[in-house]
């Protein structure tokens, strides 16, 4: 029974860690810029693994390093849009706009493999952007198209976010296989703060930082718990957890992320924000299980 929990614990708590972040990230964001706090937020994560991981990392082949920089940079233009994003816009809808990525992967994976999205992708689609449609229109406002120009720029890099976490895990896919996951995960977060730390210093105004006390323990639980400790769960939980099992825990995410602001009085839902919300979260279950858990013992047509 233990040997059951545990695994799925594990990951309750990654979708907690990663649901609470763009909350602290939108918080962080007014004491420094946001590819300021990916450069401090990944490099305190690369070092962290890099210590824990060292042996592996000494014994990294050249073709682990390679795919690393490349799966990375994408981890980065991911990571940026959706950091800059969320400080246009609240953290919940910013979380369940970017998780549209669990629907987008089939397919960019079908542009780049030629391998066709099944039913479930399709209805998964549906579902998002129905989703994503009653997002748009919640809010004071009542209309996307009422909305102010940082509202839209928010969701809009949302969703760009979502189409690059996609695009991250298509990469992975690709250039991943037969590779020590440990050393791209350090490689990822190594290519992703120098990058981070080259964009912020060429294009983000840093001359007037204050490091005070909360921002700074906020970027301190961003890298440690949220990057660093979620990794490790996470490999550790889905190795003992069937993928089903996984994609509904991990899927849950998102509405940890609406919880955190909604309960802080960041943000507050309604009707159609939270229509939206369901929309999308089911978008999620569907594409990342095709149902599998109410088939049991069935064979699945897709």
């Amino acid at each position: 029974m233990k040997k059951d929990l545990l695994p799925k614990l594990a990951l309750l708590i990654v979708a907690i860690l990663w649901g609470t972040s763009l909350t602290v990230v939108k918080s962080a964001s007014d004491a420094f810029n946001p590819n300021f706090i990916l450069g401090m937020r990944f490099t305190i994560a690369a070092i962290i693994l890099g210590i824990i991981f060292r042996k592996r990392l000494i014994k990294a082949r050249k073709d682990e390093i390679g795919a690393g920089i490349i799966i990375g940079f994408f981890l980065f233009i991911a990571y940026s849009s959706q950091t800059l994003g969320v400080t246009f816009t609240t953290p919940g809808r910013s979380g369940f706009l970017s998780a549209s990525y669990c629907v987008i992967v089939p397919f960019i994976y079908w542009f780049t493999n030629k391998v066709k999205p099944d039913k479930y992708n399709m209805i998964a689609a549906i579902f998002c952007v129905v989703g994503i449609f009653f997002i748009a229109m919640a809010g004071e406002s009542g209309s996307i198209f009422k909305s102010s120009t940082e509202a839209i720029i928010g969701d809009g890099l949302a969703l760009l976010s979502g189409i690059l976490f996609a695009s991250h895990i298509v990469a992975v896919t690709k250039f991943g296989v037969m590779k020590d996951p440990f050393v791209l995960t350090i490689m990822q977060f190594t290519v992703s703060a120098i990058l981070s730390w080259i964009t912020t210093l060429i294009f983000e105004d840093n001359s007037n930082l204050v490091f005070k006390l909360r921002p700074m323990l906020e970027v301190i639980y961003l890298s440690v718990f949220c990057t660093a400790i979620a990794l490790l769960l996470q490999n550790i939980g889905q190795k003992y957890t069937d993928p089903n099992s996984a994609s509904i825990i991990l899927g849950c995410e998102s509405i940890f992320g609406v919880i955190l602001p909604v309960s802080l009085g960041i943000e507050s839902l309604t009707f159609k924000s939270l229509l939206g919300f369901i929309f999308i979260f089911f978008a999620i279950i569907i594409s990342e299980t095709k149902l599998a858990f109410l088939f049991k013992g069935r064979k699945i047509k897709s």
